[in-house]
């Protein structure tokens, strides 16, 4: 029996046990907003800790917390050091937007029913907490590598950017591996995605009585000018396309809309928030200009309103890096005699914290427990949901592939 036949003997034997710290990590909310992420890690903590794990607790400085509109960031590293030579680095981060309105099970309940996990995050990404800690348990266990390193990070603002977890260990020098994985779906490896500009747009008038609205300036009326300007720009984008297989355009959301007093008040003030994704091929700085043009022009059309533009959040596009390719070819190969068929390496139209490692020149890719589509999974809808299967393959893949990297 082969190296790898053992690891996945493992992996099977030790699975109810992976499942149930699954569970524990999806039953600790990490809604963000408010992003009061700090007792999700301090309970994974905990937990590896009871597996033999030693976490590194790196608390982002309160300051930095607040103003990124955050409560509480406490970043997670395991160091696995076996000896001489590059240092893998897996990474998942546990903060997820709120579970919104339509669930059927308990977001934080972590219930099982016909194969499939339910919760909160239980896809994207505390799922993958698991994959790569078990992953690593395996490999441990089994190959008990001579050489190298692994890492575990786990961190809590991919939702805001990955500006408080990635970038801020990047900077801070407490992180700077070789190689690189983050969380994923399992029937492709990823190396390439888009890019997110996100912007707060403020639209405003003048507050009147509804009896004499002559007197006022209608905020809302002004902002359904510019909606429909962004809108007809989102027409437009679809005749932009990108030559990365599996991205297809640039596109734009409006998600967000707050505005006026009461029902007898014409509205003074309505703000916006916009996502707009960019594909690799388009220069944000590009983008964000003639976006701001495309507002101020569509606010102007109405006397009296006036507008102001901030921008949130601004996410490169993830660009592959040469060196990606022990990455891409492991998985690949263990992908293929795991699940019994070819994992593709393509683009997907997401944004994630790989692109912080890729600008920082360490080659990534993007691969973990998921299903074909981010629509399967209902990720940021009701009812998200991990099928068990995937991550107990997924985990054999990635476990597979660290033996490969650190031979």
């Amino acid at each position: 029996m082969t190296t790898y036949e053992h690891i996945d003997q493992w992996i099977d034997a030790h699975f109810d046990e992976q499942v149930e710290f699954l569970q524990e990590l999806v039953r600790v909310p990490t809604d963000t907003p408010p992003g009061n992420n700090a007792p999700h890690a301090e309970r994974t903590a905990v937990l590896l800790e009871g597996m033999g794990m030693v976490a590194e607790k790196h608390a982002v400085p309160e300051a930095d917390v607040l103003a990124a509109g955050l409560q509480s960031i406490t970043n997670l590293v395991v160091r696995r050091k076996y000896g001489a030579g590059k240092t893998v680095l897996l990474n998942a981060h546990g903060d997820v937007v709120p579970p919104g309105e339509g669930w059927t099970k308990n977001p934080y309940g972590g219930e099982i029913e016909q194969g499939k996990l339910y919760g909160r995050a239980a896809a994207v990404s505390k799922c993958d907490f698991a994959t790569y800690t078990f992953a690593v348990r395996a490999l441990e266990a089994v190959a008990q590598p001579k050489a190298g390193s692994v890492e575990l990070l786990f961190t809590y603002d991919e939702e805001f950017g990955g500006e408080l977890g990635p970038a801020w260990l990047l900077k801070n020098k407490v992180i700077h591996p070789d190689l690189m994985v983050a969380a994923g779906f399992s029937y492709q490896v990823v190396t390439a995605h888009n890019g997110c500009l996100q912007m707060e747009v403020t639209v405003h008038g003048k507050m009147a009585h509804a009896a004499i609205p002559d007197s006022g300036v209608d905020a809302l009326q002004g902002a359904t000018h510019v909606l429909n300007a962004l809108y007809a720009q989102n027409q437009l984008y679809k005749h932009v396309l990108s030559g990365v297989e599996g991205i297809t355009h640039p596109y734009l959301n409006v998600g967000m809309i707050e505005g006026g007093t009461n029902t007898n008040v014409i509205p003074g003030r309505v703000t916006l928030k916009l996502d707009r994704r960019m594909i690799p091929e388009e220069n944000p700085v590009q983008v964000e200009a003639t976006l701001r043009q495309v507002i101020e022009a569509a606010a102007a059309k109405i006397p009296g309103v006036t507008v102001d533009i901030k921008r949130i959040l601004l996410a490169n596009a993830m660009q592959p890096l040469p060196g990606n390719k022990p990455l891409v070819d492991a998985i690949q190969k263990h992908g293929k005699a795991v699940f019994g068929e070819d994992i593709p390496a393509l683009g997907t139209p997401l944004y994630t914290d790989v692109r912080l490692f890729c600008e920082a020149g360490i080659p990534g890719v993007i691969y973990g427990a998921g299903p074909r589509t981010v629509l399967e999974s209902h990720a940021k809808r009701a009812d998200e949901r991990i099928v068990l299967e995937d991550l107990r393959r997924a985990t054999k893949v990635i476990a597979r592939s660290l033996v490969d990297l650190l031979a």
